[in-house]
């Protein structure tokens, strides 16, 4: 069986900032400004730091790491068991597309899907958080 090539640590991060951004919702007015008060802070706007953040750490890890948190997504959500993680790995390795962080970031339960797989993997989701970067 093959492993996960993705640190849990990192996978703490991206799980706590996915429910940062889940968090959110649609700004009364998103006027593209990044001057917005304090009560908006819930808010999503089109210039939302967390979710850019988020973005680029995701877009910044190797195609390996890539693969490793898409596969562990599909098998929280169901689309594979834990005991097909080297089919999940190669379909995600096959089928990598050049915006990895979109298409996570538009599961809209990527935060509970990535805590699942960690479980069904048998990964402790509280030690992946506790050492979140």
């Amino acid at each position: 069986m093959a492993a996960l090539e993705i640190s849990p640590t990192k996978i703490g991060y991206v799980i706590v900032k996915a429910r940062e951004c889940a968090a959110k919702v649609a700004a009364w007015d998103d006027g593209a400004t990044s001057d917005h008060d304090a009560d908006s802070i819930l808010e999503s706007f089109s210039d939302d730091a967390t979710r850019e953040q988020l973005k680029a750490f995701i877009r910044d890890m190797n195609e390996d790491e890539q693969a490793g948190l898409v596969a562990l997504a599909w098998i929280g959500r169901g689309s594979f068991g834990p005991e097909e993680l080297d089919e999940a790995l190669d379909t995600a390795r096959s089928e990598h597309v050049n915006r990895t962080e979109e298409y996570l970031l538009g599961m809209p339960m990527l935060a509970d899907y990535l805590e699942e797989g960690l479980e069904r993997l048998g990964y402790s989701i509280e030690d992946a958080e506790d050492d979140s970067l």
